[in-house]
């Protein structure tokens, strides 16, 4: 068994787009829009098979994202080396973006950093 997708509402889907296929080298799908209700999605597919669907419609409601919370809490995406995470965490916050930890070495073993970053969702650097 395998996950086969996260799905995401955003307020802005091309933004969360465009960050996710140029700082993750995701690769976007065609828009999927339901006229009916205004419902729009793209699937951003990544190289080793995961996909996110990332969903705007009209009227979302949204709420203070608090990092110390129940439910889901962030994405983590390996980038294959200790550099490779340094790298894109520099780029990351070189482009504005909120760097809330690391990189640095976890209590169990894990090489990472995480982000702050579509609209106050974290995302983790791993390698």
């Amino acid at each position: 068994m395998k996950i086969e997708h996260i799905a995401m509402y955003v307020r802005d889907l091309e933004r969360a787009r465009d960050f996710f296929v140029k700082y993750f080298d995701g690769h976007s799908g065609s828009e999927y829009r339901n006229p009916n209700t205004g419902f729009r999605s793209f699937f951003i597919s990544f190289a080793e098979g995961a996909r996110l669907e990332l969903m705007q419609k009209p009227d979302l409601t949204d709420r203070p994202k608090d990092l110390n919370r129940t439910g889901y809490v962030h994405i983590a995406f390996s980038v294959g080396s200790r550099e490779n995470v340094d790298r894109l965490t520099e780029t990351l916050r070189r482009d504005g973006f909120q760097v809330i930890s690391g990189p640095r070495t976890t209590g169990d073993g894990y090489y990472e950093s995480s982000i702050v970053a579509i609209e106050d969702n974290q995302i983790e650097i791993t390698i």
